[in-house]
């Protein structure tokens, strides 16, 4: 089969789709091995940017999905329905960061750290689809375990755990603080 066709085959297959699909899948449909196939998937992502088009193609950890192009969102929003905002309190913000850097963690876990109740935060982030039950803890009560999801990667625009930005002594030191304050306000009700 020629490298056409089996770029062909695969740009069907992720429009169709409509979510990411991993690389070992990907090579199986058109018979080939990882490494040629994420060549070829590689050759479409830069063909994509290189064309005056309304779709890409994104990586997200060892997945590709076919998406539309960042700048093409307000010709979407004319015909479709406004797409769902999430509100993200910085409580909630606070709580999926934590999840996002310990990960897998517990609710107990994130309230140690917290101080304060976790309960609403992690139900928000798992409606919104940021944040899932990934297991449970081999512990007394077998504890929920959460870590973040592929649609936590595309909303905050990143391929990777990994490219999570460090954080810095001074910036934990300043989530304590945060934590603290807020903990104090919740007792004063």
């Amino acid at each position: 089969m020629d490298r056409q066709k089996e770029k062909a085959i695969l740009e069907a297959v992720l429009f169709t789709m409509g979510e990411s699909v991993e690389v070992e899948r990907l090579a199986a449909v058109i018979e080939a091995d990882k490494k040629h196939t994420r060549e070829l998937l590689m050759e479409m992502q830069a063909d994509y940017e290189g064309k005056e088009c309304g779709v890409t193609l994104m990586e997200f950890d060892g997945s590709f999905q076919m998406c539309t192009k960042a700048e093409m969102y307000e010709y979407l929003i004319k015909i479709a329905k406004t797409p769902r905002k999430y509100v993200l309190t910085d409580t909630v913000l606070e709580t999926l960061s934590i999840i996002a850097y310990k990960q897998p963690i517990t609710r107990a876990e994130i309230e140690k750290i917290r101080g304060v109740s976790c309960d609403h935060a992690v139900n928000r982030l798992v409606e919104f689809g940021l944040v899932m039950e990934v297991g449970r803890m081999d512990a007394p009560g077998r504890p929920l375990l959460f870590g973040t999801t592929e649609e936590f990667l595309r909303s905050f625009g990143v391929k990777s755990l990994e490219e999570l930005p460090e954080l810095s002594a001074v910036q934990i030191e300043e989530f304590k603080i945060q934590a603290e304050q807020e903990a104090s306000v919740q007792l004063d009700i």
